[in-house]
């Protein structure tokens, strides 16, 4: 199993590898040491093991190719427009070789090792991990060793944004993608919106099966500090939650505007980088509102920990604005506030909205906009039976589990290595 970040705060890839073990399968998930030290650990039966990624040649020519654009000054971006434009007609596909040479690096640091591992699955996380898995299939071919390769795509790359300020980053990994999504023997993906649109993007003769990010509900778990606690509040006090990933783009700084006009409300961030410029900028926001006191900030817990964590909140807010994957996707702390019974407050974006306004669980408002936003959060705290009793729909938070989804990575498993019977699976 691969995945190209460090595996703390992956709740997809720690599930999956738990629970593929769990079933019988030989697992070793190899991810990206943070520290560039290598690091090993488990998770339930399944080996974690972190890799460290070197720069290397690839590294430092996109370094001079950098620096020679810097020194036109403002000419950088017209310039980067025609390199990138350039490249992609000329080379299509193998285009990324020119445009994100970076790429190479997770080459160089996991292709070895899983050379080394010699293994009849991988499953490959995302879209960086799709070409490391591929490389390694067809070099196991040319040893005479049939390899299965299992997609697993968590985002639809066309639309997604960039993680880095250049013209180069989508189009070069767009470029991988396509040369690689080829090589797959099976794809898996979040929802069945994405499924489609990797079918139709990729001339897919198979729609990707799918496997929502739902949570894992084991039967008993380490007591978390409450949400309640942390915030230091007592259980009368209307408590906000946020809890995920903190970026521009996942619209927090409505939740912020919105504290003003709910004046006995308390508002929760439970966040990647709680030290981060951009929650900094939110918590300084806060202060020039008169709301700071109100305003509570901390870092994640333990993946099996998230939903009775949680479950002390009144509301769970997904604020998140109008982008394509956004648009598609029933995302993971969708189904953590589901299955801590919470009323969900959720932007208009359409699969959520949609799923919302279907369950009654919640409320629906208009992304970016406050005054909706409040109206939203007062209709949920004047009635939180009425969302919450949605849950106790038969078979709804079931099929919203960890456990259903992991039984559709099972079914791929053997269906990719039929010779591998459950009692042998333990051999491999």
């Amino acid at each position: 199993m691969l995945v190209d970040n460090g595996v703390h705060g992956d709740s997809r890839v720690q599930k999956a590898a738990r629970s593929a073990a769990a079933a019988g399968w030989w697992v070793t998930l190899l991810g990206r040491s943070p520290d560039g030290t290598p690091q090993r650990w488990r998770i339930g039966d399944a080996e974690v093991r972190l890799l460290p990624m070197g720069g290397g040649r690839a590294g430092g020519a996109q370094a001079r190719r950098r620096r020679v654009v810097a020194a036109l000054g403002g000419l950088r971006q017209p310039v980067e427009r025609a390199y990138t434009r350039f490249w992609s007609v000329a080379m299509r596909e193998r285009a990324w070789r020119r445009l994100e040479p970076s790429l190479w690096q997770y080459e160089r640091a996991y292709g070895p090792v899983v050379d080394a591992l010699a293994p009849d699955l991988i499953h490959a996380h995302d879209f960086r991990m799709l070409g490391v898995g591929a490389r390694a299939k067809l070099r196991a071919a040319e040893r005479g060793r049939p390899v299965r390769l299992l997609w697993d795509a968590h985002e639809f790359l066309p639309g997604i944004k960039p993680w880095r300020d250049n013209v180069r980053w989508l189009p070069a990994h767009r470029a991988h993608e396509r040369e690689y999504a080829p090589y797959a023997d099976a794809v898996v993906t979040v929802s069945d919106e994405l499924a489609r649109l990797l079918q139709a993007e990729h001339g897919l003769t198979e729609r990707p099966a799918v496997a929502l990010n739902a949570p894992d509900l084991p039967e008993a778990v380490a007591e978390p500090v409450p949400l309640r606690t942390r915030c230091g509040l007592g259980p009368r006090t209307p408590l906000l939650v946020y809890s995920g990933a903190a970026a521009p783009q996942r619209g927090l700084g409505v939740l912020v505007e919105a504290l003003p006009e709910l004046p006995d409300a308390h508002l929760a961030f439970v966040v990647n980088r709680p030290e981060g410029d951009y929650v900094r900028g939110l918590v300084a926001r806060a202060g020039e509102l008169g709301v700071a006191d109100r305003l509570h900030v901390g870092g994640y817990v333990a993946a099996d920990q998230v939903v009775p964590f949680l479950a002390g909140a009144d509301v769970g807010v997904i604020p998140i604005e109008h982008w394509p994957n956004h648009e598609i996707a029933l995302i993971t702390k969708f189904f953590e506030y589901s299955h801590a019974r919470l009323p969900i407050v959720v932007s208009d974006v359409r699969t959520m909205a949609a799923t919302v306004r279907a369950t009654g669980q919640g409320e629906v408002f208009r992304a970016g906009d406050v005054a909706d936003l409040v109206r939203a959060v007062r209709a949920v705290l004047a009635d939180p039976g009425r969302h919450r009793a949605a849950y106790d729909r038969p078979g709804l938070l079931a099929g919203w589990s960890w456990p259903a989804q992991a039984e559709v990575y099972d079914r791929l498993y053997a269906r990719l290595l039929p010779a591998a019977a459950p009692t042998d699976r333990t051999d491999g």
